[in-house]
């Protein structure tokens, strides 16, 4: 289901939750995901990111934000919603916007971005996301017809140092470049502050995960300040 423009102008400056729980993980269960997705609607959440087939139907049925899905499928290289064939289900699963690798790095299924971008934006499937790693990307991402432009792989395609927040120096330079796209940060926002930096720099919306829906992570945190 394609995006509105009235939906897309509900999370200008807002936040998005991304609830995702990794495999052998007690919480990884659609119905749990689409519980997480609409605690987070209710503490103000303008849209949601989930991860899975199943999960992007649960969400779909738990909340009326809209949904950004994906499917994760392997763990190196392009593996977030690495194929046609991935985007094309993520769309019929009932995303709204379908988040998927944006990055210049060849797709396992030899398609280009432009033709997986077109394939999901056919007969008004759904938006897409590209996930970029650097300016290059963005550029790239924008000129293959993506609807959005977030910076969830910066620094993990190897184009740019991982930065110990999100790459606020990245979402600067996509602000200026004037890509005619909404630029979404994403990545390593872990605290109200660094969200707020990341919107100041020129970021359209802020996308937050770990530090909000993933309890293993946070509990780990304070552990390791306990103990330090």
């Amino acid at each position: 289901m394609l995006l509105s423009p009235t939906a897309l102008e509900s999370m200008r400056g807002r936040l998005i939750v991304s609830a995702q729980a990794y495999p052998g993980e007690p919480m990884r269960d659609p119905r749990t995901m689409g519980q997480v997705a609409a605690s987070a609607v209710i503490g103000g959440a303008a849209a949601v990111r989930v991860q899975g087939l199943a999960d992007v139907q649960a969400a779909r049925s738990a909340v009326e934000v809209p949904v950004i899905g994906l499917f994760k499928d392997g763990h190196d290289s392009v593996f977030i919603t690495p194929t046609i064939r991935h985007a094309l289900a993520v769309a019929s699963a009932g995303a709204h916007i379908v988040a998927l690798d944006g990055t210049r790095r060849k797709r396992p299924d030899g398609a280009s971005l432009a033709e997986t971008v077109a394939a999901v934006q056919s007969d008004s499937l759904a938006s897409v996301m590209a996930d970029c790693g650097s300016l290059a990307d963005a550029d790239a991402a924008a000129e293959a017809g993506a609807d959005l432009i977030g910076t969830t792989l910066a620094g993990y395609t190897g184009e740019r140092g991982r930065t110990e927040g999100p790459d606020l120096e990245l979402i600067e330079q996509l602000a200026a470049a004037d890509l005619g796209r909404p630029v979404i940060a994403e990545g390593r926002i872990h605290t109200p502050a660094q969200a707020r930096a990341a919107l100041d720099a020129g970021a359209y919306a802020v996308v937050v995960g770990t530090a909000i829906t993933h309890p293993a992570s946070i509990t780990g945190w304070f552990v390791d300040a306990l103990g330090a």
